[in-house]
């Protein structure tokens, strides 16, 4: 039974693609970036083993001493892995190469796939008091997707705006139905987020047009924009809302976190 007691928790949200290339990791640095804006609390856990979230937010290696893999393999505290940013309000559990192991390491526990399920859920998380916990997943199905997956309690899906995009789209959702099935019933698809759109280009129209005649309600109606400012933010370590606030990329994620704000008002209400 859970303990009425303990405050509602965070609202948990995979960031997932198994392609990569997609944004994924851009649009988890920044959405964070800009529910922070918001007046939000946020924690962004980098699941990917390439560790770009947190390169992108100015974790530099020589400070990752304590990382997503020591909260999933080593059950290490939350208080040992949670790094603030620059951003206030905006904290992160950065990653090293080190979790790209953890498939192999986790073999024989029979609980693998729930670790960063507990791990978020254990009672010290209530005193960070975080509104939202992004989690930026590797670009496979793999252990760390599905560990994230059970954590979350939905999954948004960056969906570039490329011929191929909706192909790929089929093997993530039937992943998320097993997942369902399995391990996490409430899971839902949060919603597909076009990523590297280009009005200019037919084909860009095109994927939006299909992408919206097949998911209809589930794409969000923000699209994000192919931008310059965008693709050189992470060079400078910041995300593109404070590297460059007025450009086209920032505007679109401010935008998206006000539809993702809006749409859980709305299923809460």
């Amino acid at each position: 039974m859970s303990d009425l007691s303990r405050p509602r928790g965070p609202r948990i949200i995979a960031i997932a693609n198994q392609k990569g290339g997609v944004g994924k990791t851009t649009t988890s640095i920044n959405l964070a970036t800009a529910l922070v804006e918001c007046g939000l609390r946020v924690l962004l856990v980098d699941f990917d083993p390439q560790g770009n979230a947190s390169t992108g937010l100015g974790i530099e290696a020589t400070q990752r001493d304590m990382t997503s893999y020591d909260l999933l393999v080593d059950n290490a505290a939350l208080e040992d892995v949670i790094q603030d940013t620059a951003i206030e309000g905006l904290a992160i559990v950065p990653a090293t190469i080190d979790l790209s192991s953890a498939d192999m390491e986790l073999i024989s526990n029979e609980k693998r796939s729930f670790l960063l399920h507990d791990a978020l859920r254990q009672t010290a998380m209530d005193a960070f008091n975080w509104d939202y916990i992004l989690i930026d997943c590797p670009p496979s199905l793999n252990l760390l997707t599905v560990n994230a997956m059970i954590a979350s309690h939905s999954v948004l899906i960056p969906l570039q705006s490329e011929f191929f995009a909706l192909e790929g789209l089929s093997q993530l959702m039937m992943t998320i139905r097993e997942v369902r099935q399995v391990a996490n019933p409430k899971l839902r698809i949060e919603g597909v987020v076009l990523t590297m759109y280009d009005k200019r280009n037919n084909l860009s129209q095109q994927v939006e047009a299909d992408a919206r005649d097949n998911l209809g309600e589930l794409v969000f109606k923000t699209v994000i924009p192919r931008n310059v400012r965008v693709s050189e933010a992470p060079s400078y370590a910041m995300p593109v809302l404070n590297y460059e606030p007025k450009s086209q990329g920032a505007v679109a994620y401010r935008a998206l976190a006000q539809e993702l704000i809006l749409k859980n008002q709305t299923m809460n209400g």
